[in-house]
């Protein structure tokens, strides 16, 4: 960075119930090499220390404040809510999870990007994920990329650079366009704000690992992956801003496949007794404006079990006899549903889409 002022960088931890890793948390804040920022923690009616701890912190760093939510909000609302609470003097904001940490150099590295490239509007880096380095894939020179590249390429390439809301860096201005940054029917509704974003603006990179994700059982992160929130988050995104990045054959034809791949999912999940699962993604489908199809979840079903719809009586003693084997396994599924739509600990999850004639459809984390 230039000798200049350091620009203010705003600081945003929202935490329920992380006395476990919050002291980690708010330590590698205050390990920063960059020190023009202030510190907000969003406690989220926590039943454990997260509230004491925060407290002891603030008592010594005037940097740090505490903001006691009094009543429990869900977890992308309680993100927005923490947003919210960026300081109007902030130029960047950046958002740290309260069970992962930043490296001591992450701020400095991602506004130096931020400020010597006006058209940047979010600053990622690679990510330690557990054990694993994740976000990876850019050419190593490539600090800046087109906006629509990047989503271009994250769509028909796979290429998974934004990482969680733990992983960026974002311009204020732009999150303090909305009420609310992150849309709060989508619980991958920060991958879609990269999205809603890089319409204009560009991504901008640094080549080194600057945050962690911690990897834990029973995290949001893993319930997701437990009932595949991806291909809903992935369909919304597809939805919504997919026409700013592909052509109509190439989105077309990627929507086309992600449904295949979405109610093979479905298929697998009727034969375990997932009744909740299916409701929930019925409902992503509905909201969409793609519709659901029980014949497409029969479809995907057959496909699951290696096609055997050559022999149907064969195959519907196989479905009855998996479905009794596996409906533990579908209530315990159920129950994260449950978790993921809003109960304690929670976090949530529409836009209209008119699709093309020639297409073939049937009508963090703790915080």
């Amino acid at each position: 960075m230039n000798g200049g002022p350091q620009p203010l960088v705003s600081i945003v931890t929202p935490v329920y119930n992380g006395a476990q890793y919050l002291s980690e948390c708010i330590e590698s804040v205050l390990a920063q090499t960059y020190r023009n920022w202030d510190y907000t923690i969003v406690n989220n009616c926590s039943t454990d220390d997260s509230m004491a701890i925060a407290r002891r912190y603030a008592a010594r760093e005037p940097r740090i404040r505490i903001h006691e939510n009094q009543q429990f909000l869900r977890a992308i609302p309680n993100h927005n809510f923490a947003l919210r609470q960026i300081s109007p003097a902030s130029k960047y904001c950046k958002m740290v999870f309260a069970d992962d940490w930043i490296f001591p150099n992450c701020i400095e590295r991602m506004v130096c990007i931020a400020d010597e490239n006006p058209s940047v509007g979010i600053v990622g880096a690679y990510v330690l994920q557990g054990r694993d380095v994740i976000c990876t894939g850019l050419p190593y020179a490539n600090t800046v990329t087109s906006g629509r590249e990047i989503c271009r390429r994250h769509i028909l390439n796979k290429l998974y650079v934004f990482g969680s809301a733990n992983a960026v860096l974002y311009r204020s201005d732009l999150v303090r366009e909305s009420e609310s940054f992150f849309n709060e029917a989508n619980i991958h509704g920060d991958t879609e704000a990269c999205f809603a974003i890089l319409k204009d603006w560009d991504f901008g990179f640094v080549p080194q690992v600057l945050t962690f994700t911690r990897v834990r059982p029973g995290s949001l992160t893993e319930i997701s992956n437990d009932i595949q929130t991806n291909l809903a988050g992935t369909l919304q995104i597809l939805v919504k801003h997919g026409q700013d990045c592909l052509t109509n054959e190439e989105l077309e034809e990627r929507l086309n496949n992600h449904l295949t791949d979405y109610y093979r999912f479905l298929g697998k999940s009727l034969v375990l007794g997932r009744t909740k699962t299916i409701d929930y993604h019925k409902r992503i489908l509905t909201d969409a404006g793609v519709g659901f199809s029980w014949v497409r979840v029969y479809r995907g079903m057959l496909a699951a079990l290696g096609n055997q719809a050559l022999n149907p009586k064969e195959t519907i003693e196989k479905l009855v006899r998996g479905k009794n084997d596996s409906s533990s396994a579908g209530r315990e599924l159920d129950t994260r549903v449950d978790i993921v739509e809003g109960e304690k600990p929670a976090g949530t999850k529409a836009s209209s889409f008119k699709p093309g004639q020639t297409t073939e459809f049937s009508s963090r984390r703790s915080g």
